[in-house]
This record gives C-alpha cells, structure tokens and sequence, in this order.
C-alpha cells in the first residue's frame, strides 16, 4: 500500500491510496477530492474522462471523511498540496460518512474539545502531533547517543515528590498512595546503578488551574546524571532544547508551514548561546525602567496595529459581496485570521497594565508567576537559563550553595511568552542536611528511608532536569494553549473523551 508522503517515490507510477475524503469540490465533468491518509494530504481528480460512469457517480456521493480506496497515476504538480495529484482511474467507498460535525465554519473551543477524538483529524492537530512525535523521536535519539539508559519510574508512589498539596491521592489496597507528580527520586537511584538514565512518562499534578500552560496529566523527560554539577546540568539540558529544535526545523517543513508558525525565533535558538543569569539579575531586570519602558511602547505598538487591522478587516468586508468566489474564500481566511490576532492584540491590551505593575512590585524571595515570565522572556530571543534561586521556594532535595540561602537550581524559560519548560536542579548528596531538610518540611521520614540510602550507600554529586513535552511542543509549534498539544487533555473540567 502507498502512503500519501510516498508519492514523491511513485512519480507517473498506478498506486492505490486508502484513507478518508477531506474535501471535496465539483463541476458537471470532473470531481476534486482531497484526501488524506494519516501521512499527509493530496489531491485526487476523478475525471468524468478517465472512470466509469459508476466511479463517476459514486465520487460525487462522498462526504467529508467517507472513508474511500483511491487507484490512478502519480502527477507531479506544485500547484497541489505536496507537490503530487493523483489522476483516479478507479475508486472503491469503503463507507459514506454521515454529516460530519466538524465544519470549515468557526467553531467554539468547548465544542471541538467536546469533539476531541474527531478535531484531531483537522490539518492543523494533525500536524501539531507530527511535531510532537519528532520532538520525542529527538529526545530519545539525543540521549540514546549519550550513552544515556531509558528506565521507568512507577506511576504510583507511596511518598510526595514535592509537596503534597498538588497529589492525586488513591487507595492502593487499603494503603494510601499517590499518582507520581516526577519520577525524579526514582531517577536518582537509578543513576547510582548506570550513571545516566532518563525517564519518559506521564506525570500528575492536581493544581487547580485553568492558565493556557497547565494540564493535570503531561508527560515529562526527566534525566538523572551521577557526577554532574548545575553547570553540567544546564549545558545537557541547552544541548537537548537545540538538538530537538533543529529535528524539527529539518524534518517537520510542512507541518510548521500548516501551523502558520514563524520559525525565526527557532531558528536562533538553534545556534545561539542560551541567555543566563541568577534569580537576583532576572529579578532586578523584571523591576527595571527598561521593562516598564518596553512594555509602554508595547502597549502603543498593539494600539496602532489593532486600529490598522480593524481597518483592514472592515474594508475586506466591504469587497465581499461583490467578490469571485475564489476571492470571497480568500476574504474569510483573512477574516479568521484577523479575528484571531485582533483577540490576541485585545488580550495583550488587556494584560499590559496588570504586568507593568506586577513587575514593578516584585519582589525578592516570590517564585515567578506565569505573568512574570512573560514579561521577563519578552526581552529575549532565544530561552533564558535562571539559576540561584531562594531555598525557600525551591524543593527540599536541592542542593544550596555555600550560604545555605540559594538552591542551585535552574530553571528554563522559552521566550514568546511560553514560561517554563525545564526545571533542575544538583542534588543534595549529604545525608545529615537532607535528613534535616525532610524534618524541616514536614515529611514522614520513614517513607523516604529508601530516598536516604543513596546517600548512604555511595553518594556522589549529581543533577538532573525535568523537560515538560506538552509546554515543549506548544513553544516549537506556536500553539497558545496546550490542549492542543497532546491528543487526549485532563484539565481542571476535562476528563472525557
């Protein structure tokens, strides 16, 4: 069988496609179908011509995702999605769809969500999870080429990772468990045994949120270096952001082109350094006359352009009526993608003042919120590397440095307003001041007797990182929700299909 991406093999060759009608245009002699089969898009002409008068027929019956198998001549053409068409000479109908839900008309988010298990079949999911399983296709060639190891965590735990106020807690044979939040711990014995390991796998947190960045069950690549410092640690996890970037730059061209996703900024963080600096200097930059500054001229910037494009808008509208029917497609496009962007001018309008003064009023010692990092990333082109952040917010396993008052850890902010996407950390490798920092916590020791051993047994220094695939993809992508990120999505209030 012959895929739709393996037409550039079968140039004026007969194939047989099977897949699905995507779209379908006709006039008295000729049907033009789009079809699609999971690898990609093409245009097949069933021409009154070239079939029987039963092919004929049966072709204009179809509607959007009949199913169908499609036999004719491979053309090139680079006029046609992909550069080929398919000249029909025969076609069998595996089944005649009914009505199908989703239209070309706008539908409201709620009701595509509600249709999740058929929007996936639209262009633009369909190529959101191409991206998605590259990326992941990159990680796992990326590590496996750094004599890294795969190994798994378990997803129930017995004991919080971080805290346990964001658990999903279950019962597990009359015992109390929880769903793992990371499989970090886990991870970092795992490196005692093979040195580096990453693990690659769901992960859950019970945060009632509702912002674009959070989900309740993700997946997250969380390797485990023995003998790593946090310089280490950062130069692994810039490598690995620049090695699936350039994956996707070089092999998923028509998905990012479908996504309408501007591939400039990808294309820097590619080859240019990381920015770096500590929590202090990010946080002395987020209060600075230079960022309330920038945002003012922001704010002026969005003012003009909603005014230009409003313009624009009411113009077109007025062409409409008495527009070619090729144009008046053109002229709803343009008004999609103008209602789309004049939202987002709105939203950022919106933001702007609650921003400036959120910056100005930091202060030292709070975690960034989603606000802050957008203001902050604002300023840059490629990722920014935070390190050095307060003890106080950071986790009890992290390593301090030598005034005890900073964890060495760091954090990894995309730029284009996509927040965080990694988070590490050097261990603490000392048994007396980790068994203290479980105390001061509040922990139950005795859960993490097995934690505590690998300091007993052979500790050495070590790091490692988690790397969050959906906010991962939504950045690479330009995608502003990461709903759309992964085929199935738990949010607060979505828990089907």
């Amino acid at each position: 069988m012959t895929t739709i991406k393996q037409l550039s093999d079968h140039q004026d060759e007969i194939v047989t496609l099977k897949g699905w009608l995507y779209n379908i245009r006709s006039s008295k002699a000729i049907h033009f179908l789009e079809v699609r089969d999971g690898s990609g898009l093409c245009q097949a002409i069933v021409a009154a011509d070239d079939v029987s008068d039963k092919v004929f027929e049966a072709a204009g019956t179809l509607k959007q995702e009949s199913s169908l198998e499609i036999t004719g001549k491979v053309v090139k053409d680079d006029r046609s999605i992909g550069g080929y068409e398919l000249h029909a000479t025969d076609l069998k109908i595996v089944q005649i769809a009914e009505n199908y839900p989703i239209t070309p008309k706008e539908h409201g988010i709620e009701f595509l969500m509600n249709n999740r298990h058929l929007w996936l079949r639209s262009r633009r999911q369909w190529a959101a999870m191409r991206v998605r399983n590259e990326i992941v296709f990159a990680i796992h060639t990326f590590f496996q080429g750094r004599g890294f190891m795969q190994l798994d965590s378990p997803i129930f735990t017995g004991n919080a990772a971080e805290g346990s106020t964001t658990l999903f807690e279950t019962d597990y044979f009359e015992e109390k468990a929880y769903l793992a939040q990371t499989g970090q711990l886990y991870g970092e014995a795992m490196a005692m045994a093979h040195g580096l390991i990453y693990t690659f796998g769901p992960t859950f947190r019970a945060e009632k949120s509702k912002t674009r960045r959070h989900l309740t069950e993700f997946w997250m690549i969380e390797p485990e270096m023995a003998y790593y410092d946090l310089e280490m640690n950062m130069d692994l996890a810039e490598d690995m952001i620049k090695a699936i970037v350039k994956t996707v730059l070089e092999k998923c061209d028509d998905e990012l082109d479908i996504l309408e996703r501007n591939t400039s900024v990808l294309e820097k963080v590619a080859v240019q350094p990381f920015e770096r600096m500590t929590y202090s200097q990010a946080v002395e930059k987020l209060i600075s006359d230079e960022t309330a500054s920038m945002l003012d001229k922001m704010a002026e910037e969005r003012k003009q352009e909603l005014e230009d494009i409003t313009k624009e808008s009411e113009e077109i509208k007025k062409e409409h009526g008495s527009a070619k029917k090729w144009r008046k497609t053109q002229i709803d496009q343009r008004i999609k993608e103008i209602s789309v962007r004049i939202d987002q001018i709105e939203e950022d309008l919106r933001n702007i003042p609650s921003w400036k003064e959120s910056a100005r009023n930091f202060e030292w010692g709070n975690d960034f919120g989603g606000s802050d990092e957008t203001v902050l990333m604002m300023q840059f082109d490629v990722p920014l590397i935070v390190t050095h952040w307060p003890a106080e917010i950071k986790a009890f396993y992290m390593k301090r440095d030598e005034t005890d008052k900073l964890a060495l850890g760091m954090d990894i902010l995309a730029p284009e307003g996509y927040g965080e996407i990694v988070g590490g950390s050097q261990r603490e490798d000392d048994l007396a001041t980790l068994e203290k920092r479980i105390n001061e916590e509040g922990l139950e020791k005795e859960v993490f007797e097995w934690y505590l051993d690998l300091r007993r047994y052979g500790s050495v220094p070590h790091s490692g990182y988690g790397l969050g695939l959906e906010r991962t993809v939504a950045w690479i992508c330009g995608l502003t929700h990461v709903r759309e990120t992964i085929p199935f999505p738990r949010m607060l209030g979505r828990l089907r299909p």
